[in-house]
């Protein structure tokens, strides 16, 4: 579904990615991970043309990404929840909900079900939310746009254990349902039962792929460990 192939981006001089390779296949979830600082986040501005990568190539349902801008790369049917939140302040929920809407099987109702704290906020203005129920809206508008890939990077950072909890329900909901996702997230806990598959970087480069269960502590130790 997606390719990622020895892509490497830079910002200004300076080299961030040195050949990252990652693939996502039809519904699966797939966990990018690594310390802080070694380029996940970096891979996910390169797929999004945010920060285009200067050599490699992505493609996405055979087509080729990595020379279109952001918004035609969203056009081809990826959803992006972005580090951050970054809800639009100064709309409602609803509106927040319905301004990104295409056609598909997610819909204002189907969303709200997911979510049901957005339904009891439906009209209240984004920034009055707590950060968790930000971040629930932010889901929530990446599927509005019924895409077929979700990337969620860092959903559950920096939020309260019940919320947190609440979110990773909703991504064991959408990994039932089938929905391909590319997933960050530093909670191992949360993110390996969760995954179909894992690529770690490591200092810009792609050091390791496979499945959670091939995951030992060697390797944990190595690459993810403090």
């Amino acid at each position: 579904m997606l390719n990622v192939t020895a892509i490497e981006t830079f910002y200004g001089p300076s080299q961030a990615l040195f050949g990252v390779d990652l693939s996502v296949q039809a519904g699966e979830m797939m966990a990018l991970m690594g310390r802080n600082g070694m380029g996940k986040t970096t891979t996910i501005r390169s797929i999004f043309g945010l920060t285009p990568p200067r050599r490699g190539s992505i493609t996405f349902e055979l087509q080729e990404l990595h020379r279109l801008p952001s918004y035609r790369i969203a056009q081809a049917g990826l959803g992006l929840v972005p580090e951050g939140r970054r809800c639009f302040a100064n709309l409602s929920v609803r509106e927040n909900l319905l301004v990104t809407a295409r056609s598909g099987r997610w819909n204002l109702a189907r969303v709200e079900s997911l979510f049901p704290r957005l339904a009891e906020r439906r009209q209240q203005m984004a920034n009055t939310l707590s950060g968790g129920e930000q971040q629930m809206l932010a889901i929530g508008r990446a599927l509005m746009t019924n895409p077929s890939l979700l990337v969620l990077d860092e959903a559950t950072e920096g939020l309260a254990p019940v919320i947190r909890q609440e979110i990773w329900a909703a991504i064991r909901a959408l990994k039932a349902e089938g929905q391909s996702t590319l997933i960050v997230d530093k909670s191992l806990a949360e993110l390996l039962p969760v995954a179909d598959r894992c690529t770690i970087l490591e200092k810009g480069r792609t050091v390791w792929t496979g499945e959670p269960g091939a995951l030992d502590d060697t390797i944990r130790d190595r690459y993810l460990g403090v």
